[in-house]
C-alpha cells in the first residue's frame, strides 16, 4: 500500500532561496540589536528592515566573480538599500556568524517537523500495543522460539525505545540550537558582546557560551547521532515485520492494496517492500552520522572542510528521517495482524515453548534440576524432529511418576506466563 507523502515542506527549508532568507534573518536580527543599543540611527534601521532583500540569480551572478557566497549575498543585499544604511549591515561580523546561526535556524524549523512525526508515530504504536495487549504470540531469542508473550508487549517495547529516542532528540536539539555573533576567531573584536545576546534572543536561539569563529561541531555530531538512532530503531522494527511476514511465519503483513502487485513473475507474492525500503534508508542516515563525527576535527579555530559535507548530510538526513517516520507510521497503521497464526505458532511441536514450566514443576516434585532438565530436553528435541512434546511427556514414566496429567496440562497454560503483562502496561 503506497502512502501519500510530500517532502516539499521540509525540503523547502533547505533550498537555496530559504538558505539566503535565513541569512537575511540573521543580518536583520543583528541590525536590530545594534539599533537597540543606539548604534544604528532609526532612519537607517527602518530602511534596512523595510528594503533589505536579495535575488538568488543576482547572488549567483556576483559569486561567479567574487567566489564567496556570503560576500555575494551581502553585496546583493547592500544593493537593495541605500549606501548610508548598507554600512551597518554585517558590521563587525564574519561569515560564519551568519552561516552557523542561520544553520541553527534551519535545523530548528526542520526539527519541529521531526518532533511532530515522532509524536504521531508514538501515538500509533501505543494504540496498537494496547489493542494487542492480550494477543498471544511466541517470543524469540536467537531467532528461535523462546517463551510465550503477547504481540502488544512487543509493540510496547517499540514505544518505550522510540520515546527514549524522542526525548534524546529533543535534548540534542537544545544543544545544537545555538547562535554566534562573535566575529573573527570568536573574540568580539569589532562588536559589543551584547549584540550576540540580543540577536540570538530575537531569533529564538541561545548564544554559544564560546565560539571560535564557528560553533563547535560536537553539537552537530550528537544531533546527527540521535537522527541515526531514530533511523536505526525504525530499521529494527521494519526488520521484525519482514521476519514475521515470511511465508512460513506469516504472523503479520504490510497492508496490501486491492490492485497492488508483488512480483512481475510470481502472482502469489506479497512482499514487505516498505519495510525493506526503510532498512536501506537507515543505512544512509547512519553513514551521514560518520561524516558528522569527522567534522568535529577542524584546523585551529576553523576551516571549512565541514561545510561541504554538512550541505549534504543535514538536509538529506532530516528529509530522510521525516520520510522514514511518515512511512513507518503508515506501515503500523495498515499492519495486518494474523492473531490465529500467532497462536498456532506458539503451540508448535506440542508446545515446546512451555519446557521451562515442566522442568520447574519436576524440580518442585523432587528431581534435581539437572535430571529434570535432561528429561525435558530429551522430549523437546524429539518434538523438533517430528514428535509431540506434550504427548511424549504424558507417556514418559519418569514424568508421570512425579506429575499427574492435570499437572502436566497446567504447565501449558499461556495465561500463567502472561499474568504480569497488565502490570507492565500499567507503567505506560
Amino acid at each position: 500500500m503506497i502512502e501519500r507523502y510530500s517532502r516539499e515542506e521540509i525540503s523547502k527549508i533547505w533550498d537555496l532561496t530559504s538558505k539566503f532568507d535565513y541569512y537575511l534573518k540573521v543580518e536583520l536580527a543583528v541590525c536590530e540589536a545594534y539599533y537597540k543599543l543606539g548604534q544604528i540611527p532609526k532612519v537607517n534601521f527602518e530602511e534596512i528592515k523595510n528594503r533589505a532583500s536579495f535575488s538568488v540569480e543576482r547572488i549567483d551572478e556576483i559569486e561567479k566573480e567574487v567566489r564567496h557566497d556570503v560576500i555575494a549575498f551581502l553585496t546583493n543585499v547592500n544593493e537593495s538599500v541605500g549606501s548610508e544604511s548598507a554600512k551597518y549591515i554585517h558590521k563587525g561580523l564574519t561569515s560564519s556568524d551568519v552561516i552557523d546561526t542561520a544553520f541553527a535556524l534551519q535545523i530548528k524549523d526542520s526539527s519541529e517537523i521531526i518532533k511532530k512525526d515522532l509524536e504521531e508515530l508514538l501515538a500509533v504504536i501505543k494504540e496498537k500495543a494496547f489493542r494487542y495487549k492480550n494477543t498471544v504470540c511466541v517470543g524469540r531469542s536467537h531467532g528461535v522460539h523462546a517463551e510465550v508473550m503477547t504481540f502488544g508487549f512487543k509493540l510496547l517495547n517499540w514505544y518505550d525505545e522510540l520515546e527514549r529516542a524522542y526525548n534524546s532528540f529533543k535534548s540534542a536539539l537544545e544543544e545544537i540550537l545555538a547562535g554566534q555573533i562573535s566575529g573573527p576567531v570568536g573574540t568580539y573584536s569589532n562588536l559589543p558582546v551584547e549584540i550576540e545576546q540580543i540577536a540570538c534572543e530575537n531569533l529564538g536561539l541561545k548564544p554559544a557560551r564560546i565560539s571560535t569563529q564557528i560553533i563547535s561541531r560536537d553539537r552537530h555530531a550528537k544531533f546527527m547521532a540521535e537522527l541515526a538512532i531514530i533511523a536505526s530503531l525504525i530499521e529494527k522494527y521494519a526488520t521484525e515485520i519482514r521476519h514475521l511476514q515470511k511465508t512460513e511465519v506469516r504472523e503479520v503483513e504490510e497492508g496490501f492494496g486491492a490492485h497492488q502487485k508483488g512480483s512481475s513473475a510470481m502472482p502469489h507474492k506479497k512482499n514487505p517492500v516498505l519495510s525493506e525500503n526503510l532498512c536501506g534508508l537507515s543505512r544512509v542516515v547512519r553513514s551521514n552520522m560518520i561524516a558528522a563525527f569527522e567534522n568535529i576535527n577542524l584546523w585551529h579555530e576553523r576551516d571549512i572542510s565541514h561545510s561541504s559535507a554538512e550541505r549534504i548530510i543535514f538536509p538529506d538526513s532530516l528529509i530522510l528521517v521525516d520520510f522514514m517516520l511518515h512511512r513507518f507510521k503508515g506501515v503500523v497503521e495498515n499492519l495486518v495482524v494474523h492473531e490465529d497464526n500467532m497462536l498456532k505458532d506458539s503451540q508448535l511441536y506440542g508446545g515446546i515453548i512451555y519446557s521451562q514450566k515442566v522442568m520447574l514443576k519436576l524440580t518442585e516434585k523432587g528431581y534435581p534440576r539437572e535430571k529434570a532438565y535432561e528429561i525435558v530436553q530429551k522430549h523437546a528435541l524429539s518434538a523438533l524432529n517430528g514428535g509431540d512434546f506434550k504427548g511424549e511427556l504424558l507417556l514418559d514414566p519418569e514424568v508421570t511418576e512425579k506429575l499427574s496429567q492435570n499437572e502436566i496440562e497446567d504447565c501449558f497454560r499461556s495465561e500463567d506466563y502472561l499474568k504480569n503483562i497488565p502490570a507492565i502496561f500499567n507503567r505506560f
